[in-house]
């Protein structure tokens, strides 16, 4: 059975977009990063946020990688958790109205590979729904100061991790952990 696994780059200041969404910052960290790689090779579907879906792209400009998931390193089917699906279809993406759907049809496509979780708001969902299963945080050496947190949850719970792995990459170091509580 498929699992959830949220992988984003952060800020080591704890964010994973600038103010308003901004992902220009995020470019002069992307490059060579062997468990990006593997990270890649073990996605079977993903499921996106809405906001993260129609915001900003860190490959803005570049006709080759632009508008596609890890900048065109992987394809495969897409979710999108929204409430408001745009009016034409966007081919090999499916929009999906509510979470345990939305969970249900990128396990299902899946099948034993993860379900990789982009967006901050769905993965808190997903935490909070105790659906969540691991967290791959690549942390990039700079400080942005404010923007959108990897999770923000004023006033939740404390939710314990447990290390799987702790890698270092030329632009970035990786963190892969277990949700256990």
């Amino acid at each position: 059975m498929a699992r959830l696994l949220y992988s984003a780059t952060m800020s080591l200041d704890g964010f994973i977009a600038g103010p308003g969404g901004d992902m220009s910052w995020l470019t002069e960290f992307l490059g060579p990063n062997p468990a990006v790689e593997e990270l890649i090779g073990e996605i079977g579907a993903i499921l996106v946020g809405n906001r993260s879906f129609r915001g900003d792209d860190p490959h803005r400009g570049d006709v080759e990688r632009e508008g596609k998931a890890f900048g065109g390193g992987w394809e495969g089917p897409q979710f999108v958790l929204t409430h408001v699906p745009p009016a034409e279809p966007v081919p090999g993406v499916r929009f999906v109205g509510d979470l345990d759907s939305a969970v249900a049809e990128a396990k299902a496509a899946a099948g034993e590979r993860y379900v990789n979780i982009i967006g901050a708001d769905v993965a808190r969902q997903c935490l909070a729904a105790g659906m969540l299963d691991e967290i791959f945080v690549c942390i990039a050496p700079v400080l942005l100061g404010d923007g959108v947190r990897l999770f923000d949850q004023p006033g939740g719970a404390m939710v314990k991790l447990e290390r799987l792995s702790l890698t270092e990459a030329a632009l970035a170091s990786n963190v892969r952990l277990r949700v256990v509580g």
